[in-house]
């Protein structure tokens, strides 16, 4: 039994986390806001405060350490810096949830080694001080180049299910069966994608198991744009009306210019076994069809 601290973990894959861990035998903590409640009642201890107040965050771990400590919630390398001043001998292993927006779109198979965070030129800054994916790699840079405790970064694609609280993969469903024009930057662009209960499984591996590098975590497989909306026509059975460019309204939360997927041969050598995308993308899909029919 390892002693775990989850910094979020009350939805999505943070939650499907906590319940592995808790079905594993561990001893788990979370740290909320509070905003979404305690899903897992006395099953595990709450700590709430918002890890962006460093002062709140100091004094609701005092006296306090863990075996594994799951970073889900952190986009600024402020608040990566103080998490490494704060958890200095209260953390075993950290594991960040980073992402594959560390890599920029670009027509070719992402690796690992596109993405050093040993070398990238840290800043000042807060969350709304940076985009996305430079954000994730300002935290992944502060993490490996100051803390003193071991890191695993997992960078994960476009995380699915139909528990997806950003409604993205639903969007394109509700589009289509409505008969919405839905906008795209390239439809031959390739990209990846996770579903939330392997990336929690993922997590739990990187945990303990994984060494203390960063991992792309991602179903074996892509699909080109084009073909990802094939797979929506043919669960819905409409045409899907497709734009170039369009506005916020239109506009898909897949609008990438270019190939944005990567590889998971890494963390396959290491042990992890992943799923195959062309195995559960479409009847994920018929199931988010059925549930708005």
């Amino acid at each position: 039994m390892a002693t775990i601290l989850v910094l979020g973990g009350t939805r999505f894959f943070g939650k499907k986390l906590v319940e592995r861990l808790l079905e594993s035998g561990h001893d788990v903590t979370i740290a909320t806001r509070g905003q979404a409640g305690n899903p897992f009642d006395e099953r595990v201890t709450h700590l709430q405060f918002d890890r962006t107040d460093a002062a709140a965050f100091e004094a609701a771990v005092q006296g306090k350490s863990w075996d594994i400590v799951y970073d889900n919630i952190c986009y600024s390398p402020n608040d990566a810096r103080e998490a490494v001043r704060i958890l200095e001998g209260k953390a075993g292993k950290l594991v960040f949830t980073s992402s594959l927006a560390t890599y920029d779109p670009r027509a070719s198979i992402r690796t690992e080694e596109d993405f050093n965070p040993h070398i990238h030129e840290i800043r000042e800054g807060n969350t709304a001080d940076f985009s996305y994916g430079e954000g994730k790699r300002q935290v992944e840079a502060v993490y490996y180049q100051q803390a003193s405790f071991p890191v695993v970064a997992v960078r994960f694609p476009i995380v699915v299910g139909e528990d997806d609280y950003t409604e993205r993969l639903l969007f394109h469903v509700q589009h289509v069966l409505e008969r919405k024009p839905i906008a795209f930057a390239s439809l031959d662009a390739r990209m990846s994608y996770i579903t939330s209960d392997e990336a929690a499984a993922f997590l739990q591996w990187a945990g303990e198991e994984a060494k203390a590098e960063p991992f792309n975590a991602t179903a074996s497989g892509d699909y080109t744009i084009a073909q990802f909306i094939a797979l929506v026509e043919q669960a819905t059975g409409e045409r899907a009306k497709i734009a170039l460019g369009g506005d916020d309204a239109t506009r898909s939360p897949y609008a990438v210019g270019a190939d944005w997927y990567m590889t998971n041969d890494k963390a396959t050598r290491a042990g992890f076994t992943f799923s195959h995308l062309h195995d559960w993308l479409l009847p994920l899909i018929e199931r988010l069809v059925a549930s708005q029919r």
